[in-house]
């Protein structure tokens, strides 16, 4: 399985924790959306994308890229975000708009994950942010676990 995480991960390296995890399990090459080809996605079986939420949203190089895309038939995709407040799926569903985008392109979505991430974003700098040393140990042992998890559900599709 041959496998390509695009990431944005900018103030705290939240999200590039979560990548590198990723990364070591499945061993996969990780790329900046503004360093990524289009025709990338041809040479992987599955690709990760993932960044810090930001107003809800993952970030916004990850759409640009992906408003540039071709169909893509038959390739996998997996979606993983940190952000400063835990999602919930009817209030605030951050992957939706992210998953919708990729299947409207012809991806599969096999996975999703998520964790805090250290948020010192505007106001919460004064108070030093909030999740402060996120992610932490236990959540790269769960980004493992998801990624050998990925494996063997690759390997069954």
């Amino acid at each position: 399985m041959k496998t390509l995480i695009v990431y944005v991960s900018e103030h705290k390296k939240n999200t590039e924790k979560i990548a590198k995890a990723f990364a070591e399990v499945i061993d996969a090459d990780l790329i900046k959306p503004i360093s990524c080809e289009l025709n990338s996605f041809d040479n992987y079986d599955l690709v990760g994308f993932g960044s810090g939420i930001y107003h809800s949203k993952f970030h916004a190089s990850l759409y640009r890229l992906l408003d540039h895309c071709s169909p893509i038939k038959g390739k996998k995709a997996f979606i993983f975000s940190t952000s400063g407040h835990p999602e919930h799926k009817h209030l605030n569903n951050y992957n939706k708009e992210l998953e919708a985008k990729l299947v409207s392109l012809g991806f599969t979505v096999i996975g999703n994950f998520s964790c805090r991430g250290h948020d010192a974003w505007g106001p919460l700098r004064l108070v030093g942010g909030i999740n402060q040393n996120k992610p932490d140990s236990t959540d790269i042992e769960n980004a493992k676990q998801f990624a050998k998890n990925l494996k063997s559900k690759f390997s069954d599709i």
